[in-house]
């Protein structure tokens, strides 16, 4: 069955904004759960602009699904990571002018440090994703470098607005994850999916989960966070199961 995982970093900056202790990221995790997410995703920037170290540990000690914690690879992260020991962590790229992540992590000229935080890691029972771009190249070097699983980096493919939703970059992702689960890689994937350009993607029969946050998080605005998962989980599992 393919799975939702809820980014709720954009709660955090709402939080944030005012320097409140307010909307609590930790019961929005709750609620996330509750009705519909498979687990939840947060994204520990280095600059802390959204979610703070304190959130990953709480989520960590109150959620009952699965916590995955997408990090740079910086050896600040690493010792957080082992701390906190989340399910999964996604390795991803970080550059602290970008508003959001704008492309996926060059495996293919970093494959040492990132083999070894994909070592490390396994070594204390935490399960790796590397957030990549749909290439050929990139996925060869996550398998090579041992990682349990890849999200494919869906944001060129949800840029596309109209008619153009089924194009060229969507064929692309589909052969890549259909290449990619050939190589025994679990294939996630995530990015700029909304509610309008969720379904193409999550009918792709190799991709086990989908980590979705901004449109879900813009959504509960009109209509409750607890409606707007059960509303986007209800549309991917019936792009897959229609």
């Amino acid at each position: 069955m393919i799975r939702l995982g809820v980014n709720i970093d954009h709660v955090a900056t709402l939080r944030n904004a005012r320097g409140e202790d307010f909307p609590s990221v930790i019961e929005a995790g709750l609620v996330c759960e509750t009705h519909g997410a498979d687990l939840i995703t947060v994204h520990l920037r280095e600059d802390r602009r959204h979610i703070k170290d304190n959130d990953v540990i709480l989520l960590r000690q109150t959620l009952k699904t699965e916590l995955n914690l997408e990090m740079a690879v910086t050896d600040e992260m690493l010792e957080f990571a082992l701390d906190v020991k989340p399910d999964y962590v996604c390795l991803v790229p970080e550059k602290r002018q970008e508003l959001t992540t704008e492309g996926g992590l060059d495996v293919l000229s970093n494959m040492d440090r990132i083999g070894y935080f994909i070592d490390t890691l396994h070594k204390n029972n935490i399960k790796t994703s590397l957030f990549i771009d749909a290439n050929l190249e990139q996925i060869n070097a996550a398998r090579d470098v041992n990682s349990y699983a890849i999200e494919i980096h869906t944001g060129k493919y949800a840029s596309c607005r109209g008619s153009a939703y089924i194009n060229e970059d969507f064929y692309t992702i589909q052969d890549m994850c259909e290449y990619a689960s050939s190589l025994d890689l679990v294939v996630n994937a995530g990015h700029g999916l909304n509610y309008n350009n969720v379904q193409a993607i999550a009918s792709i029969p190799q991709i086990h989960e989908l980590n979705i946050g901004f449109a879900i998080i813009a959504k509960s605005m009109f209509v409750g966070l607890s409606q707007a998962v059960y509303e986007m989980k209800h549309l991917i599992l019936n792009s897959r199961y229609k």
